[in-house]
């Protein structure tokens, strides 16, 4: 039920503020088309626990500040590579071995590794990823770890 009623809401404030209208007769009607699409998601039965995780509300805004934070330190990175010939750049494939539990928790790491700038997630094999990295460094930051205990901080029982 709290997936539904997540899913109207955000629906609801995201019609809100992109329509940028808040006369009553368009709030209403804002209402009314977002209570069709949550109804046509429920008889598709897409709303549960993976398409539209609550449980990680709370703890997902601090991951995705720390994801910028290394978006943009990979950024720097792969700008100073480009500019500067005498940095080395190793292109590679190498295997990273996942910790996560469930399906979410997989496809958030894949696509952390994917928005790192110079790590592209090119395969999944259960809990095994293929990853290609632009340079030794960039294979090194990733293998430490740190990327992937945080996805797996993200999962709880709820």
């Amino acid at each position: 039920m709290r997936h539904i009623v997540a899913l109207g809401l955000t629906l609801y404030v995201t019609w809100l503020l992109l329509s940028g209208v808040y006369q009553p007769l368009w709030c209403i009607l804002g209402a009314i088309s977002c209570a069709i699409c949550v109804g046509i998601a429920l008889r598709m039965e897409v709303v549960d626990r993976e398409t539209y995780p609550v449980h990680l509300s709370v703890i997902l805004p601090r991951y995705w500040l720390w994801l910028f934070k290394e978006i943009a330190l990979a950024n720097i990175d792969v700008t100073k590579r480009i500019l500067a010939p005498n940095l080395p750049i190793n292109p590679q494939l190498f295997r990273v071995k996942a910790t996560q539990h469930n399906e979410l928790g997989k496809v958030i790491f894949a696509n952390s590794i994917t928005l790192t700038p110079g790590t592209v997630t090119v395969d999944i094999d259960g809990d095994e990823f293929l990853v290609h990295a632009l340079s030794d460094a960039t294979k090194d930051d990733l293998e430490t770890g740190e990327m992937d205990r945080r996805v797996t901080g993200l999962e709880q029982p709820v």
